[in-house]
């Protein structure tokens, strides 16, 4: 007998006999392996959970400590201004947040996030992250893509290119947008750019009614009766059809017919990852659902530990929204003293992301996930508005723990005031670079051929950190 692709499927039967056919076959049956389209070697992770800060998180008011900015608070210095920031710089601004060092390594944190400060033994810091804008929207492109200008697929669409899925019911690469809403660069903040359509993020809202947009017909759809949900996928074979008769090659139409058998098992698949209500009490508290404040956020990080846990390759996390200007967000252009946005988007995020390392160790999946905080860019270490901050793209922090990584570990300096990057200065392609390592992946064979060129994640740069890793 003839072996029936997808395609063959879609043309005879439609969707609704393609679910009804995927259903029945797994039965009693094992998931098949990821599809790989480079090899593999020495992969000390499987997952990715990226956190990402919107707004440009203060490196000055976290974790890059500079006894100057203390010595020289309120005195006029001149700075040599570039990337983007104000042309009169105010005077040196120390942190409001007091310093101290924390774990055997003894890093120093500030009191602004104290759970993360109890948790640095198991990270890797960055401190010599550059990036060439200062532009919120091209900055959050360049860290997730490599890339300043839009269109070009972020790192977790190549990672679901290179990899393949763990778990045919699920997304290979999910994106979880903070509740009060989309960064600034909304949904292309987890686009396939110019990879197939399938390796596109699938955004994931738990806080909201609909988690998933069109996965299930509204309470409100009375007409969606099965005689007439039969008769669209009706249509649905018929376009399908005609659409395979005139592009058959057409990627997206090969993206359409996997969503459409992706979405069959996602109505399985993601309510059940969605319900906490197994959770124990304790966990849900080690993630701060226990509080308005850290709520959102928590419940965020908990359904990124469930996700990887049933083989979701790659976890997007957004804390902030690029909606409202400066406000919700790490866009501290106004103050970064207690009860300022600043403080607030700590709170919203400390407890939670410190529950999610942890209880990671506790189900023993972070020595095989990589957890990557990260942001645009950071601040001056000047002041502006008097106790503000303004977007400084010359260095900020960023760190690494957990798949392969080095806990305790650091690479790069910035200089005595925070403002530019002074030695073995990183940038995201040699974060995406490591990241890619960790995975098993070699960087430079990572390549997609699109008019005419052999595009990579990292570009023509990239270099592996070798220092943060086990």
């Amino acid at each position: 007998m003839k072996h029936l692709t997808r395609r063959d499927a879609l043309r005879l039967g439609g969707f609704g006999s393609l679910a009804l056919a995927w259903m029945m076959n797994q039965e009693g049956r094992s998931e098949e392996p990821a599809v790989q389209t480079v090899p593999v070697r020495n992969a000390r992770a499987k997952a990715v959970i990226q956190l990402f800060m919107v707004g440009g998180a203060s490196q000055c008011d976290t974790f890059d400590y500079k006894p100057e900015l203390v010595r020289r608070h309120g005195q006029q210095v001149n700075f040599r201004v570039t990337g983007g920031t104000i042309a009169t710089p105010g005077p040196v601004l120390k942190s409001p947040w007091a310093w101290r060092r924390h774990g055997q390594s003894g890093r120093w944190a500030t009191n602004a996030m104290p759970h993360l400060a109890e948790c640095v033994d198991d990270m890797a810091f960055l401190y010599g992250m550059h990036s060439p804008t200062s532009e919120h929207s091209a900055g959050q492109t360049m860290q997730v893509s490599g890339f300043l200008m839009p269109g070009f697929p972020t790192v977790g669409a190549w990672v679901s290119y290179a990899l393949g899925s763990m778990n045919r019911n699920l997304p290979t690469y999910v994106a979880l947008p903070d509740p009060v809403g989309l960064p600034w660069t909304g949904t292309v903040s987890w686009t396939h750019g110019f990879l197939p359509a399938q390796h596109q993020g699938t955004s994931i809202q738990p806080a909201a009614a609909n988690p998933v947009p069109d996965l299930f017909a509204p309470r409100s759809a009375a007409f969606v009766t099965p005689e007439a949900e039969r008769d669209g996928l009706d249509l649905l074979a018929r376009l399908n059809r005609e659409q395979l008769e005139h592009a058959p090659a057409d990627s997206r139409f090969e993206a359409r017919i996997r969503s459409y058998e992706l979405a069959a098992r996602m109505q399985l698949a993601v309510p059940e990852v969605l319900d906490l209500r197994h959770e124990t009490e304790a966990t849900k508290n080690l993630y701060g659902m226990d509080r308005p404040e850290t709520r959102d956020i928590g419940r965020n990080c908990l359904i990124a530990r469930r996700l990887v846990e049933r083989g979701v390759r790659f976890i997007q996390l957004w804390v902030g929204s690029g909606l409202n200007g400066a406000s919700g967000n790490w866009d501290s252009h106004t103050d970064v003293r207690p009860n300022s946005d600043f403080e607030r988007m700590c709170i919203r995020s400390d407890k939670p992301i410190a529950g999610l390392m942890r209880d990671l160790r506790r189900c023993g999946l972070l020595d095989e996930t990589v957890v990557l905080w990260t942001t645009e860019f950071g601040r001056t270490p000047y002041s502006q508005s008097g106790v503000g901050r303004d977007h400084n793209g010359n260095v900020f922090t960023s760190w690494m723990a957990g798949g392969g990584i080095k806990g305790a570990a650091s690479h790069g300096e910035s200089d005595e005031f925070s403002f530019h990057a002074a030695h073995n200065k990183t940038m995201c392609y040699d974060q995406h670079a490591t990241l890619l390592h960790l995975l098993g992946i070699d960087h430079e064979r990572l390549t997609f051929r699109i008019n005419g060129a052999d595009r990579r994640l990292t570009d023509v740069h990239g270099h592996v950190i070798e220092e943060v890793l086990a």
